[in-house]
């Protein structure tokens, strides 16, 4: 068996075996297709998916500060003040800051307690889901407009597969455009967008000039856009692997592509040779219009800690009824129910139960998540709970074939209820009907 390397579309040499018993270095592919059928048809197929990766056209979008803006949208007089996001109490965390706020440092996952710090003078506002969910409903409706290939990676974040839309639109710049200005019309708000052949490159291209930027990626000017950024930009590249980079002279995704593969095996492993392909602007995924959850959950860090056992399963029927509702809303069942909790020792437990057959009921999911923490209670009578989550997983399609569709819990009683609530909190907002319990903690929110 020998090897028969040929030289395809992306000018990449490939080696692939051949049967016969001679080798050929270098061969036009009617002369592999003579040799060897089979060898012959992988190379061109190599051929076709890379030009056809190539000839790909995605758009990624992304809000700027989309939490802070909708709220300077709802209140203008704040537009020119710095904005803050997020949880209030001593334990929040700061979910978006808008621009006038970032220059003093503030940034998504920091303590609410050193933003205050840093800006005294910040407007600070607890996030309105369901306005945000609002206008994310109009912004998605934008991008359906121009492509119904659409994979949304959060409330106002979205990867967009325009290649087939080029002929009614126009070229990719002009579509990422067009896009801009048509949210821009429907909401008030502005988006960065990239443009480029791969997911990866758009993405970065959208936080290249944030915000309100239009940047696009093209072919022969990838090495000059990616070369001088630092590492930390690829994706998966964190506080722990920077330092190990760093100690081999690599600060720059350049410099990473300029370095041989097996030098960056002691730092990355098996996924060196994938570091090195997107240090390339290398990156064969595809948009995906559908991608199904996986899991579903929602967890709360309590302002002060917890032993009431009332509060707390007040707090898990809460949770209950946020989990539940969406999955009602996406037509989604569940098998198993998971309970985190989170002591004042930083300690996390995590429990799980599969159910005998899938629910999506509030009583349901309540029920085996109350029994998961009490199982979890009966040895930590004393112990004060930091935070407290509950979530499920093991999701099918509630029309689907198989058990999600036909083999529930619930009872039609059940059913009926969580619908007649559904529709009140639709017509009239979140959370204007729950269940009594769940009072306590709605309450304690206001």
């Amino acid at each position: 068996m020998v090897q028969v390397q040929a030289l395809v579309e992306d000018r990449k040499l490939l080696s692939y075996p051949c049967a016969t018993g001679f080798g050929i270095s270098w061969c036009s592919h009617t002369d592999i297709m003579k040799l060897n059928h089979a060898v012959g048809k992988s190379i061109m197929n190599a051929g076709q998916k890379t030009a056809q990766i190539a000839a790909r056209k995605i758009v990624h979008v992304d809000m700027d500060a989309f939490y802070a803006s909708v709220e300077c949208l709802d209140q203008p007089e704040l537009k020119d003040q710095p904005v803050i996001v997020g949880g209030l109490g001593p334990r929040g965390v700061v979910a978006t800051a808008n621009y006038a706020a970032r220059v003093f440092g503030i940034h998504s996952a920091m303590p609410m307690s050193r933003a205050r710090r840093l800006c005294p003078q910040a407007q600070y506002i607890r996030p309105r889901m369901s306005r945000y969910q609002e206008i994310s409903a109009r912004i998605f409706s934008v991008f359906r407009d121009f492509t119904p290939t659409v994979e949304g990676l959060s409330l106002d974040e979205a990867f967009l597969d325009v290649t087939s839309s080029l002929k009614l639109f126009g070229g990719i710049e002009e579509i990422g455009l067009q896009v801009k200005q048509e949210i821009f019309n429907r909401t008030g708000l502005t988006a960065s967008v990239g443009m480029a052949h791969n997911k990866f490159l758009a993405k970065l291209a959208s936080d290249a000039h944030k915000p309100n930027g239009l940047v696009y990626v093209r072919p022969g000017e990838v090495f000059r856009f990616l070369d001088p950024m630092p590492v930390s930009r690829l994706w998966g590249i964190g506080k722990r692997t920077a330092p190990k980079l760093t100690a081999l002279g690599i600060l720059t995704i350049g410099q990473l592509r300029r370095c041989d593969v097996s030098l960056l095996r002691p730092v990355f492993g098996n996924r060196a040779d994938h570091f090195h392909l997107l240090s390339r602007g290398e990156d064969d995924r595809e948009v995906q219009s559908w991608r199904p959850d996986k899991s579903i959950s929602h967890e709360v860090t309590f302002d002060t800690d917890l032993m009431d056992r009332g509060e707390l399963l007040a707090e898990l029927l809460r949770q209950s009824e946020k989990v539940s509702r969406r999955l009602r809303a996406r037509e989604l069942m569940a098998r198993t129910v998971v309970v985190k909790i989170r002591d004042a020792g930083f300690r996390t437990v995590t429990r799980s139960r599969s159910m005998r057959a899938y629910s999506n009921s509030t009583r349901t999911l309540y029920r085996m998540s109350r029994a998961l923490f009490e199982s979890w209670r009966d040895q930590h009578r004393t112990t004060p709970v930091r935070l407290i989550g509950m979530g499920v997983t093991g999701l099918e399609h509630e029309n689907s074939d198989g058990k999600a569709a036909g083999d529930r819990l619930d009872s039609s009683t059940e059913r009926s209820l969580d619908q007649v609530l559904d529709r009140i909190n639709q017509r009239y907002g979140d959370a204007k009907i729950f269940h009594g319990l769940a009072l306590r903690r709605n309450k304690k929110e206001r």
